[in-house]
């Protein structure tokens, strides 16, 4: 039997890039949907987790936000909610396929971050927040996890996925996008997945508790251009 990565959220953007490209290199991929076939509702109180047949070998959370309001128009109902989505349900999700994880051999998990964590950017108040506790808990359970389960963070930049449509929504907007970006453009899905895909192979298997940067050289970079 192959070894099985369950994706949480990979309907469409990332997550469908990251399950095409782990089939084709031979896992078994796990898709969490509710019973009528839609994406599973992480916001449940008790989510309706799918039942995980023998060891997990790889857990990915893909379910995230994008809002981007200026800190006075932010309501504390919008930060309960960035955090519900991102860091809230990571947490349920993990303690439910904790023993799966855990027996394995060896196993990995993969969280989302962004680069507005380590990069400031103006009305990215409740999402950084949100995700910078990801990136703690991250690190965390990295350390409480090890040395069975591997536990790491992808921290994109701007991605050309459904979620940020209406912030691609025309060539003015992509070609201003591109420009804040070193290298020029915006992210594609196959960037980040190939990231992703990587922290779960054994290629990565000494590293944890990393956050890997993969946001066109943003969180690094002073772009010249």
């Amino acid at each position: 039997m192959s070894a099985q990565i369950l994706l949480i959220g990979g309907n469409s953007g990332i997550g469908a890039a990251l399950a095409e490209l782990l089939q084709q290199r031979g896992f078994t991929v796990l898709m969490a949907h509710r019973s009528a076939g839609q994406p599973l509702n992480i916001t449940d109180e008790q989510p309706d987790f799918p039942v995980v047949e023998g060891p997990l070998h790889g857990l990915v959370y893909l379910p995230g936000s994008i809002n981007l309001k200026p800190f006075a128009s932010l309501k504390p109902a919008d930060f309960r909610s960035d955090f519900e989505i991102n860091l809230v349900g990571a947490v349920k999700t993990l303690q439910h396929y904790q023993k799966a994880l855990h027996d394995a051999e060896s196993a990995s998990v993969v969280l989302f971050s962004t680069v507005a964590v380590g990069t400031g950017m103006g009305f990215h108040a409740s999402v950084a927040a949100a995700k910078g506790a990801v990136e703690g808990l991250t690190r965390s359970l990295a350390a409480e996890w090890a040395p069975r389960v591997r536990v790491n963070a992808v921290a994109p930049s701007l991605t050309d996925t459904p979620m940020a449509t209406r912030l691609l929504r025309s060539d003015a907007q992509r070609e201003a996008s591109a420009k804040r970006h070193p290298l020029a453009r915006i992210g594609q899905p196959a960037d980040v997945a190939a990231a992703a895909a990587f922290l779960l192979s054994d290629e990565s298997a000494w590293m944890t508790g990393q956050v890997l940067h993969v946001d066109g050289g943003m969180g690094a970079l002073r772009n010249a251009n």
